[in-house]
């Protein structure tokens, strides 16, 4: 954050608010770059510390730490739901659960007829990170059983 406001408590708002680093007009450019870099680091090594948490399957990539899902190094943007789903699958690679037993899974309560929920959720996830949906190679559907994530 970069501002004229020099007030102690600017900073602790604007930090608590999120923002990573406080600046304060007027600053001195190389110090300003300092701090961006420095920043950057920080990124970079976070990154590849999350990189050996995640989960792989051909182009596919989960990062169960950063609710992140990249295919092919593009970042696919799921809801909280999908990722869980996606995730829970993956977790158990090979695994076939039913939609049943997904949604009480996931959601964390009783299907009670919410299992469509879940076929839903299923064609989204397709959509978002299948190469081509209509022949899926992460997520498989099992006529009659379930949904399995490939290993």
């Amino acid at each position: 954050m970069v501002t004229a406001k020099q007030e102690e408590i600017d900073a602790v708002r604007g930090l608590g608010l999120g923002a990573n680093d406080y600046i304060v007009k007027p600053f001195r450019p190389n110090e300003l770059v300092a701090r961006v870099k420095a920043h950057i680091t920080r990124y970079e090594h976070a990154a590849e510390h999350t990189k050996e948490d995640s989960i792989q399957s051909g182009d596919l990539c989960i990062y169960p730490a950063a609710y992140r899902v990249t295919e092919r190094g593009e970042e696919i943007n799921l809801t909280r739901r999908e990722f869980e789903l996606l995730l829970f699958l993956a977790q158990n690679a090979g695994i076939v659960f039913s939609r049943e037993t997904l949604f009480e899974r996931v959601w964390g309560e009783e299907a009670m007829g919410n299992s469509a929920t879940v076929m839903v959720h299923i064609g989204r996830i397709r959509e978002k990170i299948e190469p081509d949906p209509s022949h899926p190679i992460y997520i498989e559907t099992v006529w009659g059983a379930g949904y399995r994530f490939k290993k």
